[in-house]
């Protein structure tokens, strides 16, 4: 359970520290707002994609899923600043498919953590993997981390792109190589 409570107390804290008032007017509501904007941004740690992702329906469909450009934002654990960007999913189901929504909901739980992209990819992976039994499942997560962008290197613009796989996404070139394909078709 996130403790807006002593949020609040931190970034109190926090304002004081930085040599400035908490109580004046346009600081007075500050740490609520932050306390608030936290539980939102880290809503992920009290929820598993597993619940999510075990609805399904059994279509019999055997073939290559992707869900593409899902837009996710999710906070660096190292400096608690942003990154943000596009996920990519597929999935070889064995008969039974999840709903594409489902997907795009599994990517926004795991990213409403405090993460590092690279475990980000690979909790992904493993979620659709362990919950959705398939032949094979891959992901690629492109992202802007304003640690990189706003401070340190300030390099704004640059992306970090990471990729997991599992079953025949990972063992098989041809069905990876379909994977990747696909992701580059023109809407």
């Amino acid at each position: 359970m996130i403790d807006q409570e002593k949020i609040k107390s931190a970034v109190s804290s926090i304002i004081e520290a930085l040599g400035d008032d908490p109580t004046r007017e346009g600081l007075q509501e500050t740490p609520r707002r932050v306390a608030e904007m936290y539980a939102e941004f880290f809503s992920g740690l009290e929820e598993d994609p597993a619940d999510v992702l075990s609805t399904g329906f059994e279509e019999g469909h055997q073939e290559l899923v992707v869900l593409r450009d899902i837009p996710f934002f999710s906070i660096c654990e190292h400096h608690f600043l942003p990154f943000f960007g596009t996920a990519h999913v597929g999935y070889i189901p064995r008969g039974r498919v999840v709903g594409a929504s489902k997907l795009a909901r599994a990517v926004d739980i795991l990213a409403r953590r405090p993460q590092i992209q690279e475990r980000l990819t690979d909790q992904l992976v493993e979620a659709l993997n362990k919950t959705l039994e398939p032949d094979g499942v891959a992901a690629v997560i492109s992202a802007e981390h304003m640690c990189m962008s706003l401070r340190g290197v300030k390099k704004p613009g640059s992306r970090i792109v990471t990729s997991s796989a599992r079953g025949r996404l990972k063992t098989q070139a041809a069905d990876r190589q379909e994977f990747f394909n696909l992701l580059k078709e023109i809407n």
